[in-house]
């Protein structure tokens, strides 16, 4: 063959050769960026939840977000971490979404951006340990009978007693509905996750309280009523009054009608004592008239506090109970909007009555 002839079908071949290359590399160019893109782009909800495990390379994350239906191709997620230095990714759980491309989707493994499991939980003051079981039970996997069974525990108890020195042997007593009432200081609560068990709950709330009265344990170790009864206190003026003044003013009624060894004759405690939630219906006769180590308006509670909380008080309402609004008054009655008239006779707190019952100001269950 001529030596012309020779060099034209060298040239041929390199000039297939570089157009296959070219053309190869389009080709791959093209299937490359077509696997990084998002699985299902139109699919807003498509939010997977995918582990992954501690130590994993880059080569075992791709090949479980191919499992899971995140990624198109396990090559092209390894080539483009690979050409863009991706080696830090982090482990934990993800909620991905197959909406996103590649480099989304390793972004947020890169970050670290782990699935919140969180779970916020709010008590209320003024409500009792059977509110808060159903909260718990409503936002988290436990069971309101959880609840109740841990508050059974003795051993549990013991510990908790162990642990806080605001707890003692009087959360114990028989007569006690739940150990715990009034000692699940009211607030906003972040728990890890739906999961949580009620005994790490239970020490959220604690802890919490913990720090909240040992600041005002000078103030408690002053007084001379312990502090299961300041709280019994502070949990009965939570539930009679509606403002921190109200409340300190009423505390201080409580500890008049004490030192005269009158009973205390809250309605609030004989609703606790008969499980009657406030505002269900009003008390029977029978139920003011019978005894209940929690109910004040029945015989035999004269100059008693109750045998514990009937709720869980407020930081405020706790304060209250500690500086509480020295007066001569022995009475207070509130009106259906929740005002609180003070008086310190039996006859100034009748015609009160009478009063706003004649101004259609007084409650009457429907």
């Amino acid at each position: 063959m001529e030596k012309s002839k020779i060099k034209k079908v060298i040239i041929i071949i390199v000039v297939v050769l570089i157009v296959a290359v070219i053309i190869g590399g389009i080709s791959f160019f093209a299937w490359y960026k077509s696997n990084l893109k998002a699985i299902s782009p139109n699919e807003q909800d498509g939010i997977v939840r995918v582990v992954i495990p501690e130590g994993t390379g880059v080569s075992g994350i791709a090949n479980i977000l191919f499992e899971e239906g995140i990624i198109k191709n396990v090559t092209a997620m390894k080539i483009y971490a690979k050409v863009n230095g991706i080696s830090n990714l982090q482990a934990g759980k993800y909620d991905l979404n197959r909406a996103e491309d590649i480099p989304t989707i390793l972004a947020h493994i890169q970050n670290g951006e782990v699935a919140n499991d969180e779970v916020k939980i709010t008590f209320i003051e003024g409500k009792n340990m059977r509110w808060i079981a159903k909260q718990i039970a409503d936002k988290t996997v436990n069971t309101e009978e959880d609840v109740f069974n841990l508050l059974k525990d003795e051993e549990y108890i013991d510990s908790l007693i162990e642990k806080y020195w605001f707890l003692t042997e009087e959360i114990k007593d028989d007569r006690i509905y739940y150990p715990l009432e009034g000692y699940l200081l009211p607030d906003t609560y972040i728990l890890e996750n739906e999961e949580v068990d009620v005994k790490t709950i239970f020490n959220i709330i604690l802890n919490y309280m913990d720090k909240a009265l040992t600041d005002l344990k000078e103030e408690i170790d002053s007084k001379t009523y312990t502090v299961h009864q300041m709280l019994t206190l502070a949990s009965m003026a939570e539930l009679e009054g509606k403002s921190d003044e109200d409340r300190a003013e009423i505390v201080g009624v409580f500890f008049n009608r004490l030192n005269q060894k009158m009973s205390l004759g809250s309605d609030v405690t004989t609703y606790y004592a008969f499980g009657v939630d406030m505002g269900e219906r009003d008390l029977t006769r029978q139920e003011l008239n019978t005894y209940n180590a929690y109910n004040t308006r029945g015989p035999d509670m004269e100059g008693k506090i109750p045998i514990g909380p009937i709720c869980n008080p407020s930081l405020s309402a706790i304060k209250a109970a500690l500086n509480p609004i020295q007066t001569d008054n022995l009475y207070f009655v509130a009106d259906k909007n929740g005002d609180i008239y003070f008086s310190k006779t039996n006859e100034e707190h009748n015609e009160t009555i009478q009063r706003l019952k004649n101004e259609g100001l007084w409650y009457v269950y429907e």
